[in-house]
């Protein structure tokens, strides 16, 4: 590999991966660098700006924590996310379309009974949750496992809170004999993501806002199903439109119903996909 040059260094490192032998491994990378270099040929990349990029990544690896991913930010904020989702997620007509996982999921989130109040709390207005989970055939699904992940009404969740000793606004639920579930929680609102790191700055060099629309987080999974991982957003919630992650699908969007008491309720069923 002599005389190398910006015409056939594409093709010097594609033939360096001669030797993979995971195909698919060998696809993606090939894939990569020759878009990855085509990037820097079409938009002549400077030398300064190429360390800035850099930086930049170096920054969203040192941000990253066990409770901060700034990777996924990124990805979110760039549309890959949906666009991987969007790929991965082909469903029948019917079935309850799929979104962004987000950064904020926790694994051994506690168990609840159904009707508990899963805020734990967590500050906001009191919600009842309720729905069935069903089958694209319209038949329930029992004991489909719901765990359910949200923002307090500060637009935080648990884990960005300092010393926080109990999960809040987040737990797990498994749906009766026919599919159904109910729980207590709190009324979701628009938040901002996480902004002051490295994916904050290139939201502000760009003219772009930080917010999401209210939403619930759930992922859904029962045997013999595909597993669901989706959000619920609030009708008439601000930012529907500019989602700064792209999450928004319009059949994920209800109604959250105000009752006499001041407390609210919403209600969603949610159809799956059978397992391939």
């Amino acid at each position: 590999m002599r005389n190398l040059n910006q015409d056939n260094i594409t093709q010097a490192v594609i033939a360096s991966f001669a030797n993979t032998t995971d195909p698919r491994l060998k696809q993606i990378m090939t894939s990569l660098v020759q878009h990855l270099h085509a990037f820097a040929r079409e938009v002549k990349l400077t030398e300064e700006e190429w360390f800035q990029g850099i930086e930049f990544l170096t920054r969203t690896g040192h941000i990253t924590n066990d409770k901060r991913q700034e990777f996924i930010l990124l990805s979110d904020t760039l549309g890959l996310s949906t666009l991987t989702v969007a790929m991965n997620n082909d469903k029948p007509a019917g079935c309850t379309e799929a979104t962004v996982f987000g950064p904020f999921h926790v694994k051994g989130a506690p168990h609840y009974e159904l009707g508990a109040d899963i805020a734990n709390g967590a500050k906001g207005t009191p919600c009842l949750v309720r729905g069935q989970v069903r089958g694209i055939n319209g038949e329930p699904v029992p004991g489909a496992q719901l765990d359910v992940w949200q923002s307090d009404e500060d637009g935080l969740y648990d884990v960005q809170h300092e010393g926080l000793a109990q999960a809040q606004a987040r737990g797990i639920l498994t749906a009766d004999s026919e599919g159904r579930y109910h729980f207590r929680s709190i009324v979701a609102v628009p938040y901002a993501i996480p902004h002051d790191g490295p994916v904050g700055a290139m939201l502000e060099a760009t003219g772009r806002h930080p917010w999401r629309p209210a939403h619930l987080h759930f992922m859904v999974t029962a045997p013999g199903y595909e597993t669901l991982i989706t959000h619920v957003f609030r009708d008439n919630s601000d930012y529907l439109d500019s989602d700064a992650v792209f999450g928004v699908r319009q059949s994920l969007v209800c109604d959250w119903v105000q009752q006499p008491d001041g407390s609210y309720q919403m209600e969603y069923d949610f159809v799956l996909n059978p397992a391939k």
